[in-house]
């Protein structure tokens, strides 16, 4: 597979991947200003501008009311969900051949519904709406790929791109909330408090999930355990490194090119992963260990990009 190709597939997953984290985040606030006061929601929005990885200067400052808005439709804006959804579409369109037509089909329904929607008046009683059908948009759209496109090695780029982008962006989220904790991690949370650990919990569509195994009885000694190490729930960092390694390992069979470097990185951290014991993790501090994944994801996207994408043509002649 063409080099452009490959990248073109690899981006565009990690766009709809972003969108979907963007919308998902945005919606789980809207639901808990229902219950929280002022000065609780703009604290969580300057928690979400870091964990979105957005510069505040980029929108405007911490404004609770309007950022909702502005990571939704700003078209200036990399980070906003409109301008990933778009790039998404752009970077299929570049590959349309490599792609079953209910695929296009699909990003194209998405990308119109989310341009033809505008911060407009009384806009804020359709907003749940959106967000929700943002996130089942791109469920769908990745249902539809795995139903209709072959399991090759463009298919294997895209897994890459999802697990990737999924990968930073949790440990960004998760890191974020870690950052502060007023008590022991083992203790169980209370009333305000409890709300914010719940929507951390949803933000990684783990709120049910998490009660099956642990109850509704939140602690963050065990919310870490279960979003870090847990190896069965798709938006775990665990269970994504290991889809990124698996990925690495089956595109590296398929191209027949020296692509150790990734897979090595990406198997030492998910040799990490599956070793650690979250009473060590958290005594060395969470904030610090979810930093350590973000670089080492840094790093593996890295190698990605040297390895498959932007090569000289001299090693890819004489592999």
């Amino acid at each position: 597979m063409l080099s452009r190709v490959a990248d073109n597939l690899y981006w565009m997953s990690r766009y709809l991947e972003r969108a979907e984290h963007t919308a998902r985040l945005i919606d789980v606030d809207l639901q808990l200003r229902l219950d929280q006061s002022t000065e609780l929601v703009t604290e969580r929005w300057q928690r979400l501008l870091v964990a979105l990885q957005v510069p505040a200067a980029l929108v405007g400052g911490v404004d609770a009311a309007t950022l909702p808005h502005t990571l939704t439709f700003s078209r200036s804006s990399s980070f906003s969900i409109v301008s990933c959804i778009a790039s998404a579409r752009e970077n299929l369109r570049h590959v349309r051949e490599q792609c079953s037509s209910e695929m296009w089909e699909q990003l194209n329904r998405l990308y119109l519904k989310v341009i033809g929607s505008h911060a407009e008046d009384g806009w804020n009683l359709l907003s749940l709406a959106f967000f929700r059908s943002v996130q089942e948009g791109v469920h769908l759209f990745e249902g539809i790929t795995d139903s209709t496109m072959s399991h090759g090695e463009g298919w294997h780029y895209i897994q890459l791109g999802r697990f990737v982008e999924r990968t930073n962006m949790l440990a960004s989220l998760i890191g974020t909330h870690f950052s502060y904790l007023p008590h022991p991690p083992d203790q169980a949370v209370e009333s305000a408090e409890y709300l914010e650990w719940v929507g951390l919990l949803k933000c990684c569509t783990a709120f049910e999930a998490y009660c099956k195994v642990y109850t509704a009885e939140v602690r963050p000694l065990r919310v870490a355990e279960f979003l870090l190490l847990n190896s069965e729930f798709p938006h775990s960092i665990r269970f994504s490194v290991e889809m990124v390694h698996s990925a690495l390992q089956v595109t590296s069979e398929l191209t027949q090119r020296k692509a150790a470097q990734p897979v090595r990185i990406a198997g030492r951290l998910k040799a990490t992963l599956s070793f650690s014991q979250i009473d060590e993790i958290m005594a060395n501090g969470a904030h610090a260990y979810l930093e350590s994944i973000r670089s080492q994801c840094g790093q593996v996207h890295a190698a990605i990009q040297q390895i498959y994408f932007d090569y000289p043509v001299e090693s890819a002649m004489a592999s």
